[in-house]
């Protein structure tokens, strides 16, 4: 077993850079994404034994890395991009949101009885990953403090979901069509994916950006500690979140390269953790029951993206994108849109993934207070 730190941190770094590497060059890994590959060679990595199951690594990167990971990609936003999405893509990323804290608040409902105190925790942390992706996963279960088994098991659970559902959004526009008689935009044509990518697309970045971006990120943190202990009532992520947004916007650094590229990285880095702590015997003693609870959130947000949308005159695939934005992020929105050839919706998609890294937080948040403030599960 690889106990020395620095050997750790090297396998981290080198799990992380196959991920991409696969993702980038195995076209049937492509549709998986790197971000689930990560966890799986985490995953691989200490089911295996080959890594020790905690580590000051891991809380290093769990924590402070984590946190700039967030703060970085939240710069990154634009919200003014939100225009070339087109009102149809926003309003069918909206339509999927709903959804998501919908299924999050029958979730809890239904799983009340079992999982207690626990229970607003957990339906804020899958509303936000099903509004946004993975990074808000991070932050709104960090935010709740969702206990560390729980936090594992309902990790596996939302790559098990997160899997299923990719699958569900190639599969679906085939078996849905007759239904949907509106156009998809853009069918057919040749997307650059090399451009499009998000993960892969080329930066001219200089020694002083990256300077800077090191600064704004510690910088951003800081503040949004020191103002969140005025408000204790009020998650330092929130701040953090707001922080990020209104700096991206109002200053300089809304023009700084290499945020984006920054924050991917570091974000991936926890996802190598996320696997290695998802044991498979501590899974199994958090039990079937989380896995039922995201399988509930993430079936009532398909039948309701795709129910409103038929009613919505809406097509399939920006209603198809638009779900993988939420439930994904906006590297599964791109691999739906370029899987199947919807060359309109591969910059829409993007966008929208990227604004649910913003909103997701709130969501979130959001959803688990008003379930712990009824009193569900309490």
């Amino acid at each position: 077993m690889i106990e020395s730190g620095l050997l750790l941190a090297g396998l981290i770094a080198f799990s992380t850079a196959l991920a991409f590497w696969l993702d980038r060059n195995i076209a049937a890994l492509s549709k998986v994404g790197a971000s689930l590959l990560a966890i799986l060679l985490g995953a691989l990595l200490s089911n295996t034994g080959l890594v020790p199951g905690s580590s000051p690594v891991y809380d290093a990167i769990g924590g402070p890395v984590t946190s700039l990971a967030i703060a970085w990609l939240l710069l990154a936003v634009n919200l003014a991009d939100l225009k070339k999405a087109g009102p149809k893509m926003i309003g069918a990323f909206a339509i999927a949101c709903f959804g998501t804290a919908l299924g999050a608040f029958l979730g809890a409902l239904v799983f009340g009885d079992r999982f207690a105190e626990d229970t607003w925790k957990l339906a804020g942390t899958l509303t936000g990953t099903y509004s946004g992706g993975s990074v808000n996963f991070v932050a709104v279960g960090r935010a709740v403090e969702l206990p560390d088994l729980l936090f594992a098991g309902t990790t596996a659970a939302d790559n098990v979901m997160t899997a299923v559902w990719l699958g569900a959004t190639l599969i679906l526009p085939i078996w849905l069509r007759r239904f949907f008689p509106t156009p998809v935009p853009g069918v057919g044509g040749e997307a650059d994916t090399t451009l499009q990518h998000p993960f892969f697309h080329r930066e001219p970045l200089s020694t002083l950006d990256l300077a800077i971006l090191m600064a704004a990120g510690f910088l951003l943190l800081i503040a949004a500690d020191w103002v969140g202990g005025f408000t204790p009532a009020i998650p330092s992520i929130l701040w953090l979140t707001t922080l990020a947004l209104l700096a991206g916007h109002l200053t300089p650094l809304r023009t700084a390269p290499g945020a984006f590229q920054l924050g991917n990285l570091a974000l991936h880095f926890f996802f190598v953790i996320i696997g290695i702590h998802s044991r498979i015997d501590l899974i199994l003693e958090v039990g079937l029951a989380v896995f039922v609870f995201t399988a509930l959130v993430v079936v009532t947000h398909g039948l309701v993206v795709y129910g409103a949308g038929r009613l919505l005159k809406l097509d399939l695939g920006t209603l198809s994108v638009a779900s993988q934005a939420a439930i994904g992020g906006p590297s599964s929105a791109l691999a739906v849109a370029v899987s199947r050839e919807w060359s309109g919706l591969v910059l829409p998609g993007i966008i929208v993934g990227l604004f649910g890294y913003a909103i997701g937080n709130y969501l979130g948040l959001g959803v688990g207070f008003l379930v712990r403030g009824l009193g569900i599960g309490l």
